[in-house]
């Protein structure tokens, strides 16, 4: 690991806490960068304009039932990959053979979406319990690296 790799998920940390996710649910940070430089920026929460769970005060993840690592489509918030991708696009930014630090390991919707992207490197920091997603990354070419591990 060298310092790059330290500021980089110190950053995505610190993106994490501006999450609109409801207080007791994981907050998520991504950012996207390639040589050195940060392209785009994401953290979990409502789309524009959505009220958030936050705002809510309650999670509807949490009012269903639902388990971690299923169901991601009902739930209000976008996830940070997501919303990093989303951001590049919006801006015109290319994220072809960039790096994605992430705080926690990408879902098998964002694992889609990265591998789709041009993203070739994938370090997260926490895991997550989405094994397809893993399978997903080995038989990409996209490199999904543990940050402990580097």
């Amino acid at each position: 690991m060298n310092k790059w790799d330290e500021r980089f998920m110190s950053l995505a940390e610190t993106v994490a806490s501006w999450s609109s996710c409801y207080q007791a649910n994981r907050h998520v940070g991504a950012v996207a960068v390639k040589d050195k430089r940060v392209l785009t920026t994401g953290y979990n929460g409502a789309p524009q304009g959505i009220e958030s769970c936050s705002e809510r005060n309650e999670c509807l993840r949490r009012v269903k039932n639902i388990p971690s690592g299923t169901m991601q489509e009902v739930c209000y918030a976008v996830h940070a990959e997501q919303n990093a991708i989303c951001q590049a696009a919006k801006l015109g930014v290319s994220l072809d053979g960039a790096t994605m630090y992430v705080t926690h390991q990408p879902c098998v919707i964002c694992t889609r979406m990265i591998i789709n992207s041009g993203i070739k490197k994938v370090i997260y920091k926490n895991g997550y319990p989405d094994e397809f997603a893993k399978q997903l990354f080995a038989q990409s070419d996209v490199e999904l690296i543990k940050y402990d591990e580097l």
